[in-house]
Formats: structure tokens, C-alpha cells, sequence
């Protein structure tokens, strides 16, 4: 078994040739010349781990300012890790970065996606590829162990993706894994997205019309080799010991099911029966089986998670506890355990047991009544289109159902012929399938998502309209408004930020929602989902804009997911708030590098470094920028009629630019903070570029005015008429 020292490896760094997990080359597939080429992996392992810290390096390098998202200088860049194929749990998954379609603006940003695929691209001898150019007709690209062909793909363009995923088995075999678009992304819907073959999918940055511009099809892959780890007998300890099923859930809610009329009655709803990817311990998926099909009258199974059950119904947002966000160590557990089967009864002798149960009571909306039709059929169109469901599901309903009690939509008819109607399964299938294929006017309006669809309807009206229908349970039923448009920043849909779906949340938890959608250019809730000690929660309570241990949690939630992206592994299985040395050790058995947890994390911080130079450099990003992003959601009202404090807000703000060495007034890093990490040489042309701050001899704290906020303007209006009238 091999055990490679540090020295080993950082006075001779050719010895990481040595390091096991990794298969050594990169494929660089040029779809304009047809040119097939390689990098070698071990130019950046282990400085930058795997996953997406080698693709942060290989885009700061290789992508410059002015690239847009379906530009052909656009690159794709998908990495898996050095878990991946050794049967560590989660280990899977993978990830990808490029400039994404659906963000506004348009900048980089990444993803991570379960399935098959990316094990059988490591069983080809690969740890990922850069695809690049474009092809001059539709094309798919096989990978069968070394050899790399670019292929016509005239006979699957314009197929669903089922229908893609089906065709492709047929022609080259059960043993073949791939990752396809769908009509949406041939069609450059800027929602689109691209799947595996058991429906897990890169859905938020728009990559399925990255793909649509450069006239890619699809990737399929089989390998016939194998991946060797250096520590058998601790990937055994880490399958029985992650996320160990033994372990105290927190004490939160737990639905059997949705709860919907009729789907107790034609169909089967499994939950937690379906892994997303191959060594995964956890199966955290749901399963319906035997759902509507929403293109024929066959039956088909849908594999869901949770942003599906909103669309059945919507009556109340979903209830949280305390505990949910902030664990205590006799209670707690990943996430989705929460999904499984059996619910172990809570740690009652904990201290924090009180504290951590509490129970946060959902807003009442009563947005659309529930239709377990509906909600298959837009599921399964998401699903088999290749879109965002996020963005469907979350927004584009809400908005629609918000928008039809506000008379938003009188004598419209969005371009489907019929009356716009929240409830309608017809109405959604009309114009969900008129977006995919940019049908008429309101499709190619839609196509361009939301936020961009909004904006040319009139971003005042169609966004900043004042919704009366919503209630807080926490406030005795008092009326609480907010925007018809739920838009939590760069272009994406609102997510544990306090208010809107999943809004049932504390102050300190939004903030740091808040403060980690600003800081990214996307809704990174998925792989960030925040969570701290209970021990800081009294603390956070008192004081939240000012807490160090509410600072510390985001620093830690942040820089985890890093690692949970490049280690490989998923939100449900990692981090383990009390064993911290897990991805470490996850690391070490894959690699037989002792890597160490304090390694791991600088590794992190020098990954979110170069996502920080690349938003800078590349999109010119800034504090001002970043707080208008957000700050239109944190002026919405709480479920206890809180809004964000602007003084206080940019104190918070301060603290986490000073904790993450950036600079106050650009949130730009400084030089020290870069070469702190091994990054001179971003420091250096940071500088030419004129994007390296000097220190200031006193804190900047010259926050200005507040961005407008149309919807202040008009609550405060409608608040004063009240008064008036009464």
C-alpha cells in the first residue's frame, strides 16, 4: 500500500506522478478543429486537490475578460475527483464551471451533478476535460477508454432527453454513460441544462446552452480500466462511519409524503431508495413511480427532490426548527437523512435540545391549490425538456400565481391562447413548451429566463408589484407583503434567503444566506447550504450582524464547499461539523496522500481565491455590486416583519471582507492575502491590471446611500394610504 510523505511530493513535485486517485490526464477537445489533446493532472495536484479547484486554475489561465457565456471562446471545463471510482461514499459526483447563460449578468460560475458518468470517465483513464470552440453542425463526442471521437449527431438533435439518453444506449451500449441537452438547450434557452442518465442534472448556470451554442449534443463515455485507491481498508471505515445512519437526527419536522390528492392513489412515492451516484451510502433521492408523462399517456418514474413538492401545491412555505441550521452534536445528522425511512428519536438529554427544536412556522400564500397532474407534468417536462426546475418551479409559478390575485396578467394570455392560470395543467404545458422552443414573442421573451424576461416586461410592474396574499404564522396571521417577483440575486430565484420559498429562517441564518448568494454569481444554497454549531446560536441571536461565530460559519460553509466539490463528495454526506478531518481522511485513503485538514482547508481558501480574481478580473465585480445584488431581497419583510439594517448590513460586510482578507471598500483580496495561499503570480497580473488595493491607513467605512428599491417605495405608500383612510 503506498504512503506518500509530504516530502515526497513538495520537494520533488514529479512525485506526484505517484499519488493514486487520479488517473493523470485531462482530455482538451477543440469542437472548431476537431484537435484532441490532453493536460497532465499532475501539474496541479495536490496544490489544487481536484474537481472544481483544478478547473478554477485552468480558467484563470486560459479564459480572459470579454468572454460571454455562447461565445465560442466560452469553455466548459468538467472535473471529477480523486474519490471518484473508489467506492468512498459520494464520491461520484463531480463538477463543472464556465461562463454561465442563465446568470445576470452573464458571468463564471459552476455546478455539480450526480450520476454514473463521471466514475465511467475515470474508468476511461480521464479526470475530466475542457471542451472549447464550436462544431459546425450538431455533434456529440465519444469517449471509449484513450480514443476521443467527435461524432455527427444530425439523428438525435432536436430529441427529448430521455428519448437522447435512450438513443444513445442503443447505438453504443448499456455500458456507455452520458450527459445530454434537451430541445431547451439546443434552442440556447438560457435556463437550460444538462443531465445524466438517472435525471441528476447541471441546471443553474445554464450550462445546457453553453453546450446548444458550440452545437454539442452530448458526451457518452465507457472505460474499461480501474481505479485503484491506496487505503482499502479505510474507504470500508469511511463507507460504515460517514453520515452513520446510528446518529441522532435534529428535531425537525418530517413529511411521509407530499400530501397531495391523488398521489396516494395510481403511484408509489419511495423516499430515500435512489443514489445519485455509484459507492454513495446515502440514497437520498425520491422516486415516484408510475408519475404523468406529460408528452404521452405511458407512465413514467420521476427521481425528484425537494424544490418538487412545491409544485403540486403551495398553500404554506415549508416549516423549519432551529436545529435544522444550527446542530448540536448529540443532534445531528446530514440533511437528507432527514428523508430517510427511519426517523431515530431525538437526543432528548441534550442541553441544546430546547433551544434546537424549536419549531419556525411556515408564511401562509395559498398560491395554487394542489393537483398532483400538474405537478408531474411540470416536473416531467423540466425533467425531459432540459431546463432549471428551480426556476420553473420556484419562480416562474410563484410569479404567476402572485401575479394573477394582483390582476398583473388581465387580458393576457402569455402567448398560449388561454387565460393565464396558476392552476391550469394546460395553460403551464403550453407555455413551458413554447419557452423551449422560443415559440412566437412571450416564448422568446421566457427563453432568456426571469430575470431578463421581466426586465423587458418592466422590471417596476412585473417585478416591484406588491402581492397582499401572504401571512405570517409567526406573527399571529399578520398580512406581510412582498413582491410578486421572488429574485434573490444574479438573475436566480430566491433560496433561504429569509423571505419566498424556504424563507422560514432566522435573521442570522438569512444574512448568511445573503452574504454567500453575494458573493458567488449564483443560487450556491445548493452545495453552501448554511450551517453552524448551536453553540454560536445565542450569540447570533443577540447580535447577528456582529457575531464571530456567525462569521466563522460562513467563512467555514463557504471554504467547504471547495472542498466538497474537489475532495468529491455531496451536501448530504459532508462536512461533519464534528469530525473535522473527514474529507481529509476521504483524501488521503483515495490518494495515499497524508493530506491534512488544515492543508485541505488552505486548499480551499486558494480555490475561492482564484473565483474571487477570475469575478474580478474577468467581470469587474465589486462591493457595490455584490450588496445591490441582494439587498432588494433583505428589505422584503421576515416571517416576523424583520428587514436588513443598511449601517449594519455593511458593518456585517466589513467583518467578512476583513476575516477573508479583502479589502472594505472593492472587495478586492489583498497581495498578502493572495501569496498567503501560493498565489503570486494572480497577485502580479492583479496588479498590472489595476484590480490590487493598497491597505488604507484608517477602515473604510463610506457605505453611501442605500440602492432604490422600488418595492420600499411602494409599501411605504400603501402604508401611508392606510393610515389616511383609517
Amino acid at each position: 500500500m503506498p504512503n506518500y510523505t509530504k516530502n515526497d511530493v513538495l520537494e520533488n513535485p514529479s512525485n506526484t506522478r505517484g499519488l493514486l486517485g487520479y488517473c493523470g490526464k485531462i482530455a482538451r477537445i477543440d469542437l472548431t478543429t476537431g484537435e484532441i489533446s490532453s493536460l497532465d493532472t499532475y501539474q496541479y495536484v495536490p496544490k489544487y486537490v481536484g474537481g472544481r479547484m483544478i478547473i478554477h486554475r485552468i480558467f484563470w489561465d486560459e479564459v480572459k475578460p470579454g468572454t460571454g457565456a455562447l461565445d465560442e471562446g466560452n469553455k466548459f471545463i468538467f472535473m471529477n475527483g480523486p474519490t471518484t471510482g473508489t467506492g468512498i461514499p459520494a464520491g461520484g459526483r463531480s463538477a463543472a464551471c464556465a461562463i454561465g447563460a442563465s446568470v445576470l449578468p452573464e458571468q463564471f460560475t459552476f455546478g455539480n451533478i450526480g450520476g454514473w458518468f463521471a466514475t465511467e470517465l475515470k474508468y476511461a483513464g480521464y479526470d475530466g476535460f475542457i471542451i472549447q470552440g464550436k462544431a459546425a453542425a450538431p455533434s456529440i463526442i465519444k469517449i471509449e477508454d484513450d480514443r476521443i471521437e467527435i461524432l455527427p449527431a444530425d439523428d438525435l438533435w432536436g430529441l427529448r432527453v430521455h428519448q437522447t439518453q435512450a438513443a444513445l444506449e442503443e447505438k453504443f451500449g448499456h455500458d456507455f454513460k452520458s450527459m445530454v441537452i434537451g430541445p431547451a438547450g439546443e434552442n440556447l434557452v438560457r435556463i437550460a441544462s444538462i443531465t445524466s442518465a438517472n435525471d441528476c442534472a447541471l441546471a443553474k448556470g445554464g450550462f445546457g446552452a453553453v453546450w446548444g451554442s458550440k452545437n454539442l449534443k452530448a458526451v457518452t463515455v465507457h472505460g474499461t480500466g480501474v481505479v485503484v485507491p491506496a487505503d482499502i481498508e479505510k474507504i470500508g471505515h469511511l463507507r460504515l462511519n460517514m453520515n452513520n445512519p446510528s446518529m441522532s437526527p435534529s428535531p425537525v419536522l418530517h413529511l411521509d409524503k407530499f400530501g397531495v390528492p391523488g398521489s396516494e392513489f395510481d403511484v408509489k412515492y419511495d423516499r430515500g431508495n435512489v443514489a445519485c451516484s455509484p459507492g454513495c451510502n446515502q440514497r437520498c433521492n425520491c422516486l415516484l413511480i408510475g408519475g404523468e408523462n406529460a408528452f404521452d399517456d405511458e407512465k413514467v418514474n420521476h427521481i425528484e427532490k425537494c424544490v418538487s413538492g412545491s409544485t403540486y401545491v403551495w398553500s404554506t412555505d415549508i416549516p423549519g426548527t432551529v436545529g435544522q441550521f444550527w446542530p448540536s452534536e448529540k443532534n445531528y445528522c446530514a440533511p437528507c437523512k432527514l428523508l430517510g425511512r427511519d426517523f431515530p428519536v431525538p437526543d432528548f438529554e441534550d442541553p441544546y435540545f430546547e433551544e434546537q427544536g424549536k419549531v419556525i412556522l411556515p408564511d401562509v400564500y395559498n398560491l395554487w391549490k394542489a393537483d398532483w397532474r400538474k405537478g408531474t407534468w411540470i416536473n416531467d417536462m423540466c425533467n425531459d425538456y432540459g431546463i432549471d426546475k428551480w426556476e420553473i418551479d420556484v419562480w416562474l409559478q410563484t410569479w404567476i400565481g402572485m401575479g394573477v390575485k394582483e390582476g398583473l396578467f388581465d387580458d393576457m394570455d402569455l402567448g398560449t391562447g388561454m387565460e393565464v392560470d396558476v392552476d391550469s395543467p394546460e395553460f403551464f404545458k403550453e407555455f413551458i413548451t413554447n419557452l423551449v422552443y422560443r415559440k412566437g414573442y412571450w416564448g422568446n421573451l421566457f427563453a432568456e429566463g426571469m430575470a431578463r424576461a421581466i426586465r423587458e416586461m418592466g422590471y417596476d410592474r412585473y417585478s416591484d408589484t406588491i402581492f397582499h396574499g401572504r401571512f405570517s404564522n409567526e406573527l399571529g396571521g399578520e398580512r406581510l407583503d412582498l413582491p410578486v417577483s421572488l429574485e434573490g440575486g444574479w438573475g436566480q430565484s430566491v433560496h433561504w434567503q429569509g423571505r419566498g420559498y424556504e424563507g422560514a429562517v432566522e435573521m442570522p441564518t438569512w444574512l448568511a444566506a445573503n452574504f454567500i448568494r453575494m458573493t458567488s454569481s449564483r443560487d450556491s444554497n445548493t452545495v453552501e447550504h448554511f450551517h453552524s454549531r448551536i453553540e454560536y446560536h445565542a450569540e447570533a441571536m443577540a447580535d447577528p450582524y456582529h457575531s464571530p461565530g456567525l462569521i466563522k460559519s460562513i467563512i467555514n460553509v463557504q471554504n467547504n464547499a471547495e472542498i466538497k466539490d474537489s475532495v468529491m463528495s455531496c451536501e448530504w454526506q459532508s462536512p461533519h461539523p464534528w469530525w473535522p478531518t473527514m474529507e481529509a481522511e476521504m483524501y488521503a485513503a483515495a490518494t495515499g496522500y497524508p493530506m491534512t485538514a488544515e492543508e485541505l482547508y488552505d486548499a480551499a481558501y486558494r480555490s475561492k481565491l482564484l473565483m474571487r480574481a477570475i469575478f474580478i478580473r474577468n467581470h469587474g465585480r465589486t462591493r457595490r455590486m455584490e450588496i445591490e445584488q441582494v439587498w432588494r431581497v433583505m428589505v422584503i419583510p421576515d416571517s416576523w416583519n424583520q428587514t436588513a439594517d443598511w449601517q449594519q448590513w455593511n458593518e456585517f460586510v466589513d467583518l467578512l471582507y476583513d476575516e477573508r482578507g479583502w479589502d472594505r471598500e472593492t472587495g478586492w483580496p489583498y497581495r498578502e492575502t493572495y501569496e498567503k495561499y501560493g498565489l503570486k503570480d494572480v497577485a502580479d497580473e492583479m496588479e498590472a491590471l489595476g484590480f490590487l488595493p493598497e491597505r488604507p491607513a484608517e477602515p473604510w467605512h463610506d457605505y453611501g446611500e442605500p440602492p432604490f428599491v422600488k418595492f420600499v417605495e411602494n409599501r411605504a405608500r400603501e402604508a401611508a394610504e392606510r393610515g389616511e383612510a383609517e
